[in-house]
């Protein structure tokens, strides 16, 4: 028996269309997730921006907005902090009076948005009954709702890594050329939101290696990796002819390099973490352009780790401890209230987290067969960001929906639940084969 089958539960004789049963659950969990959304927005509605990433992404999309396109703020030097597409995304609403307002609804929209995109993803994987809990799980999901009203990357890139999931999918499942581009083409999409996001291109071509001939594998798995570097080509080529250096996606790394390698970072209650205590900018040189200072912050982040290589083991298993909450846990507040979430939201996150986890683990086991490999490659991508840099929740993001999705999983299978729903569609006249059928 499948895996699929397994969560379907027994089965009933009956023949009815669970479709337009489907489609109101589901729009009845996004309508309850909107209005909890929109009730964070307007309690943020006047809030004044802190000084972090949000302050860049607002100020750069503002600029954008009056043809000064991808400039440092306050200046006429060229800017890559970040790749583009956040920005770009909040360039039309900073037109609008109170911009910054106008681009926390923004990304609010996008997080609703986000609710039956990560629904599609459970369906596909495990059929409707897994979709519409999936849904309302990230309606309720605090560590995928409490970024939903902040000027930050990590709505659209959450909204954009699922539907790359979505694509991935779709190419395992159809395995043809056209999907194969598809799924490529969302994978870019999704690393001009989040850079680190571009790992999941080599990824995915992966798909099929074992089970495909190899020169039809080969031909696909070519295609994703075209169609990612097609995506992010012009960001690239933009930022070449704009630095006196070469700059790819972003000019963020150092910074971000930086502040993790450093003895605040080594050592004491930031311990695998990030910290703004690493950058002492009064040493800096005046005038020194983004390029230059990304390429003099990696030079001194890599000459602290190399020089510290005994530390090593301590610090990467205090990222990855702390990437799952079990580390840390005063920093991580405090990284994460820095950036404008509630520390209320944060520690509900991360009690969330502590419930969903594992039932995620179980949840993935349930369909490995079929969509094992597929569903670890967020994972994958976060377990490398996380050695590379460091253990934070920002980083730990694009695995969330995965989380959700396999952790439905787990849920439905459960005797008691799968009952209880069972019986609640024989109510309606609706087969659970009809409810856990993808089609």
């Amino acid at each position: 028996m499948s895996p699929e089958a397994a969560l379907a539960g027994p089965l009933t004789s009956r023949r009815v269309d669970a479709e337009p049963l489907y489609r109101r659950l589901i729009a009845a969990i996004t309508v309850t997730g909107a209005l909890w959304r929109l009730f964070m927005l307007i309690s943020k509605w006047n809030t004044p921006l802190l000084f972090n990433d949000a302050f860049y992404y607002s100020v750069q999309a503002f600029e954008n907005s009056r043809g000064h396109w991808y400039r440092q703020p306050f200046s006429t030097l060229p800017s890559a902090e970040h790749p583009p597409l956040t920005s770009l995304v909040l360039t039309p609403a900073s037109l609008l009076s109170n911009p910054v307002a106008w681009q926390r609804a923004t990304m609010t929209v996008l997080g609703i948005a986000l609710i039956p995109l990560i629904a599609m993803v459970g369906r596909r994987v495990a059929g409707r009954r897994v979709g519409v809990l999936a849904a309302a799980l990230a309606a309720v999901y605090a560590n995928i709702w409490m970024s939903d009203s902040l000027v930050m990357s990590e709505t659209l890139s959450l909204v954009l890594v699922t539907v790359a999931l979505l694509a991935a999918i779709r190419l395992q499942n159809s395995w043809t050329l056209a999907a194969a581009l598809l799924c490529g083409l969302a994978v870019g999409l999704a690393g001009n939101a989040r850079s680190e996001v571009l790992l999941f291109a080599p990824l995915f071509a992966l798909i099929g290696v074992r089970t495909r001939p190899l020169r039809a594998w080969a031909a696909r798995a070519a295609l994703v990796m075209l169609g990612a570097v097609v995506v992010v080509v012009p960001w690239v080529a933009y930022n070449l002819s704009r630095f006196d250096s070469a700059v790819y996606m972003s000019t963020n790394d150092g910074t971000t390099l930086l502040g993790a390698n450093c003895p605040v970072t080594y050592g004491g209650p930031a311990l695998g973490g990030w910290s703004l205590l690493c950058i002492d900018t009064s040493t800096e040189p005046a005038g020194e352009d983004a390029a230059a200072r990304s390429a003099r912050r990696r030079r001194l982040a890599v000459d602290y780790a190399s020089a510290h290589k005994g530390r090593w083991p301590l610090v990467v298993s205090a990222r990855l401890l702390r990437a799952a909450d079990l580390y840390g846990l005063p920093d991580l507040v405090k990284l994460d209230t820095g950036e404008e979430r509630p520390a209320w939201a944060v520690w509900t996150g991360i009690v969330s987290w502590w419930v969903l986890a594992p039932l995620a683990a179980v949840g993935w086991w349930r369909v490995r067969k079929r969509f094992g490999y597929l569903l670890a490659v967020p994972v994958i991508n976060v377990l490398v960001v996380t050695v590379v840099f460091y253990g934070a929740h920002r980083l730990r993001s694009p695995m969330e929906p995965v989380v959700v999705v396999t952790a439905a999983c787990a849920i439905v299978a459960i005797p008691p639940v799968r009952r209880a729903i069972d019986d609640w569609m024989e109510r309606r006249d609706v087969s659970p084969e009809a409810v856990v059928s993808p089609a």
